[in-house]
């Protein structure tokens, strides 16, 4: 049962869905799949702009670092663990179409973040 929030006399709405800098948050916790929506968009629209054919790679891959990263990692501490698994999913995703690794190209997730020295997990469990 939620309990009435009273600030100078008067009672604080309640709401069941909020939306704060983009991320849904509701009453059971923040919704991940907008937040990983968003995260996807913006590695679409880094991509169309900076596009790999004419980009250094690294130059893509520190824009990653410095726009997708802090989208993915805000309010990463309201994630459930059950969580961990598709954001790892969809981190990698980002970093595949960032590093021009299509889905043909075979290459592990491990063998990736090696080559671009990276860490997905380790940033989203800091």
């Amino acid at each position: 049962m939620r309990t009435k929030i009273v600030v100078d006399n008067n009672v604080i709405e309640k709401v069941n869905l909020f939306n704060c800098l983009g991320n849904m948050i509701t009453y059971g916790g923040l919704n991940i799949d907008n937040k990983l929506n968003n995260v996807l968009k913006i590695t679409d629209i880094l991509n169309n702009v900076f596009r790999p054919q004419k980009t250094v790679k690294q130059t893509r891959i520190k824009l990653y670092n410095t726009v997708d990263l802090p989208v993915l990692l805000y309010g990463s501490e309201t994630i459930k663990a059950s969580d961990a698994r598709r954001i790892t999913a969809a981190e990698m995703k980002c970093v595949r179409r960032t590093s021009e690794y299509t889905w043909t190209v075979y290459k592990t997730n491990a063998q990736v973040t090696k080559e671009l020295k990276i860490s997905i997990f380790d940033k989203l469990t800091e």
